[in-house]
């Protein structure tokens, strides 16, 4: 490598949201970048962009995604003060859609049984293939099935001891889960949509200034912390969770996720309820410029996502023999931020019983784990042998999973 580059290049590629950092040599972040993936532009889930794509749309996906990465490098570089020519290393992670999309591979195998990848990864791809403008070849996390992407090998990767009983959860767009039980790895996902990143939420935003990221009962009235301080301008994912467990702590949502009339509330936290064009809503805040408001729907919207994942815990820990007991660490990593509190996630019951206070949340997990790669002299080597002892579970359809999820709904 020319001595003169010496930054790389870290990507989290989500179908949601795109992430980066800007390291040096040393691995030390030098700047920190997220922004909304433009594909939803032309298609809002990871299926329906597929679709697209074979029905012969992938050259116009694939430019999107890459104007995506373009514009979040140019952040990245501005913020550190650093030129694109001297990125001398750089590497991504990105679900099985994502990263056929980006590398401009057919998708049939992905949409049809038996839900192959044809591109595998795990290997350094020339970076004008991927149509990103740098100097230098880009390393693709490898690939573990149809379903298990890059996103999840980065995450574990990023954890360099693992203890037996460890439980991994990547929440996003598409939730990703791992379990080591000692001897192996046992891996799967679930579709869990874009509700826990902001997405398709009436005023959902993703992490970054003026987000609420957290909301907390005070007495009579609705708290709201905004990340940067300042005026709120949206919920990102984190804001969400908080926003329904404060609602179900204070009586404005019941345990089915249907929001009270204002009239059955008797203290005045009935003023945050309000009717809209759809029906019942949640008004968090308003101003003469900005209301945001939590509809019906995106209450559901935020019910099925985290219904999906805690069915996905549930039948992987049944798969492996494995009891919700014996489970000893329970790692998180997503999009919603920074943190995560414990009686946010017991509320909104998005894991099974007892496993709370076991949790660890590891803010931008899949990053820290391509960062990781960037800094080690035999990380192909390390990342091939990782992905290779990662065994999948295929969840999706199965009655298992049905009967699960639908126990998993309410709160």
């Amino acid at each position: 490598m020319n001595k003169s580059l010496t930054y790389s290049l870290a990507l989290d590629l989500g179908t949601t949201t795109l992430a980066g950092w800007l390291c040096d040599d040393r691995g030390c972040i030098l700047a920190r970048q997220r922004t909304a993936n433009p594909q939803a532009e032309l298609a809002a889930d990871i299926v329906s962009r597929l679709e697209l794509a074979s029905a012969g749309r992938g050259a116009e996906l694939q430019q999107a995604l890459a104007d995506g990465v373009e514009s979040l490098i140019a952040a990245l570089l501005r913020d550190a003060g650093v030129q694109r020519a001297q990125i001398g290393r750089a590497a991504l992670a990105a679900n099985p859609g994502i990263t056929h999309l980006l590398v401009g591979q057919p998708v049939d195998s992905l949409i049809f049984p038996p839900h192959r990848p044809v591109f595998r990864g795990g290997e350094t791809v020339a970076a004008a293939q991927l149509a990103i403008n740098l100097a230098c070849d880009i390393f693709v996390f490898p690939l573990v099935s149809g379903y298990v992407g890059g996103d999840l090998a980065a995450f574990l990767f990023g954890a360099e001891s693992v203890r037996p009983g460890t439980l991994f959860v990547d929440i996003g767009t598409n939730a990703e889960i791992a379990l080591f039980d000692g001897r192996r790895w046992r891996v799967t996902s679930v579709a869990a949509g874009p509700a826990f990143e902001g997405g398709e939420i009436a005023c959902g935003m993703p992490w970054k200034a003026g987000a609420v990221d957290d909301v907390q009962v005070v007495g009579d009235r609705l708290q709201l912390h905004v990340v940067e301080g300042g005026l709120p301008r949206g919920l990102c994912g984190s804001g969400l969770l908080a926003a329904v467990a404060a609602g179900l702590e204070s009586g404005l949502i019941a345990a089915d996720g249907t929001l009270a009339a204002s009239g059955s509330i008797e203290t005045n936290l009935a003023r945050y309820l309000a009717e809209n064009d759809t029906g019942r809503a949640l008004r968090l805040y308003r101003d003469a410029h900005t209301e945001l408001v939590l509809t019906q729907d995106d209450i559901r919207a935020f019910q099925l996502a985290k219904g999906a994942v805690k069915a996905g815990i549930a039948c992987l820990l049944q798969k492996a023999g494995v009891a919700k007991e014996d489970v000893g660490d329970v790692i998180l990593t997503g999009s919603f931020g920074t943190s995560l509190q414990r009686k946010t996630l017991k509320k909104v019951a998005m894991l099974p019983e007892n496993m709370v206070e076991k949790v660890r949340f590891e803010a931008d997990g899949v990053l820290r784990g391509v960062r990781r790669f960037l800094i080690m002299e035999e990380g192909e080597q390390a990342v091939g042998k990782l992905a290779a002892s990662l065994h999948p579970y295929p969840l999706s359809g199965t009655p298992a999973f049905e009967k699960a999820f639908i126990a998993a709904l309410n709160f």
